[in-house]
């Protein structure tokens, strides 16, 4: 175990991190603008008139991305059947309706192809990963994005020998219910009380504190304003104000 430094807050005794992974430690704001723009314009090309309420839905507002609107913290599920509400509201029955959006949705992954391409690392994130990995403490990554999706993100940036466990919300409850945040530590085998959440949104701050986690460290560098994250225990800047006591990360310039 270890004592943690997360910007002017000491976290003691924490055996693992967990991180989200959309605005935490992938840069991921232009894709998901992109994805929540195509899956309108494909979903309107079927059912005319849902595109603005779409957008609207999605928190989107041309390119700009609310960080806790629905496409930045909600599931693909959770995506799909607010998007299917709009397309019920035409007229098609429940089913139909659920139909044209998986269909729209998927239609958008081919076209963006690989999401992990084009949601990189911010920079600073590998570092701190390698060095809280060669300090011993377990790291997992949590997200709202699906479980193949966080595979992938590992995979293209290889993370497998730094990421111990990486889970997305395939099904419900999703953040931020508690279960999330307790599946990932029985995979990590630590305890909540001794286990750290890092995120950029709301349901992350949440999740945490419902599950009973050592603390909650919220994120500015994403997409999100410091007003957003009052809940979480600390709120840090850049990626070197995490670091064990007496050890701090160093910047990659130095």
């Amino acid at each position: 175990m270890a004592t943690i430094q997360c910007g002017a807050v000491q976290f003691q005794q924490i055996q693992a991190i967990v991180f989200d992974k959309d605005g935490t430690l992938a840069d991921s704001h232009a894709y998901l603008s992109h994805l929540g723009h195509k899956r309108a314009r494909l979903l309107d090309a079927q059912v005319p008139g849902v595109q603005e309420p779409l957008l609207m839905a999605f928190g989107l507002d041309r390119d700009v991305l609310n960080p806790a609107g629905l496409l930045a913290v909600g599931t693909r599920q959770e995506n799909e059947v607010a998007a299917a509400a709009y397309v019920a509201e035409t007229g098609r029955n429940w089913l139909e309706s659920l139909t044209i959006v998986r269909s729209a949705f998927m239609e958008a992954d081919q076209i963006l192809q690989r999401k992990a391409d084009s949601t990189p690392p911010f920079a600073g994130a590998i570092d701190l990963l390698r060095s809280l990995a060669a300090a011993g403490i377990k790291l997992g990554i949590l997200s709202a994005d699906t479980t193949t999706n966080v595979q992938d993100f590992i995979d293209r940036y290889q993370l497998e020998s730094l990421i111990q466990v990486g889970m997305g919300t395939d099904l419900p409850p999703g953040k931020p219910h508690p279960a999330p945040f307790h599946r990932i530590c029985e995979a990590l085998a630590t305890p909540p009380a001794r286990t750290l959440m890092v995120g950029d949104s709301v349901a992350d701050l949440e999740m945490a504190q419902a599950a009973g986690a050592a603390g909650s460290v919220g994120v500015t560098w994403g997409w999100t304003g410091v007003a957003a994250l009052t809940q979480a225990t600390v709120i840090i800047h850049q990626f070197t104000e995490i670091y064990l006591l007496n050890h701090p990360v160093k910047r990659a310039e130095e």
